[in-house]
């Protein structure tokens, strides 16, 4: 557990094996909890690095803000208090509004992280595809009546998705009330700021940010994303020289979700053959 700027992040860690490497941080996007890091959190402690992944501000175990903020400010603020609780500077890996999170602390407070893999953002997200995570986000505010349900909710919005033999892995993403219904794991007043990838940040302050980034970074991106298209990339590429890209085939926003195995390739490839 650590401080944050708003009260406590909760985080599960994975010592890593043999000779260490490293800290890693894996941050995950709006709506999501720290569980969906697990995977690659084991693999990379696996691989020598010592693991931890959070929540963020309002979601899973971490506390709510008391005043609902919940832009980028703040959770720049509340990464920079993990950070500076460390005794090195870690990878950041960062899904969605984890990787903006990441991208816009690395540009405005320097030397935060030794290396950066961002996954499907970049400081040009497109409209429409921000727009459809914020409809499914907002869907069900009354919440749902089973786990079956919930897992009809996610087939819908992500339909090119294996659905799992059961739905009882989603109980880490709910919660369920007195009332017997089940409600996403994250604070209603989330989705007051207005975008969840970017969490109203510009896209001008997002190329600002990412032009002052120097450490090794890379752009992982879901073949079928409709929140990175090719322009996107293009202009991320040029605003990080010597920035890398990959597409994980058969794979939209959420990359590591959708295929794990890939996603973990690709990460620990680029480790493999970076100077981090």
């Amino acid at each position: 557990m650590f401080d944050g700027a708003a009260g406590k992040i909760v985080g599960d860690r994975w010592d890593g094996v043999g000779e260490h490497r490293g800290a890693v941080l894996l941050l995950h996007g709006g709506g999501q909890t720290r569980h969906s890091w697990f995977r690659t959190a084991a693999a990379l402690a696996d691989n020598g690095w010592t693991s931890l992944a959070l929540d963020a501000r309002g979601h899973g175990d971490s506390d709510w803000s008391p005043d609902g903020d919940y832009g980028i400010d703040g959770l720049v603020a509340d990464l920079a208090s993990v950070v500076g609780a460390l005794e090195e500077r870690p990878l950041l890996i960062g899904a969605s509004m984890g990787g903006m999170t990441s991208l816009v602390a690395q540009g405005e407070l320097g030397e935060l992280a030794r290396a950066l893999v961002l996954v499907d953002i970049v400081p040009r997200a497109e409209p429409a595809g921000v727009a459809r995570i914020m409809a499914f986000m907002s869907a069900n505010p009354d919440g749902f009546g089973s786990l079956d349900e919930v897992a009809e909710a996610v087939r819908a919005y992500n339909p090119h998705r294996k659905r799992a033999p059961t739905p009882e892995g989603l109980r880490k993403n709910v919660r369920q009330r007195e009332n017997g219904r089940w409600y996403w794991h994250w604070d209603p007043a989330f989705l007051q700021i207005d975008s969840e990838p970017r969490r109203s940040t510009t896209h001008e302050r997002a190329a600002a940010a990412a032009r002052r980034v120097t450490v090794p970074t890379l752009l992982v991106r879901g073949e079928q994303s409709d929140i990175v298209s090719d322009e996107g990339v293009a202009e991320f590429l040029e605003l990080i020289p010597g920035s890398r890209h990959v597409d994980v085939s058969a794979t939209g926003h959420m990359v590591a979700g959708d295929d794990n195995d890939a996603f973990t390739s690709t990460v620990l490839g680029f480790l493999a053959d970076s100077d981090v």
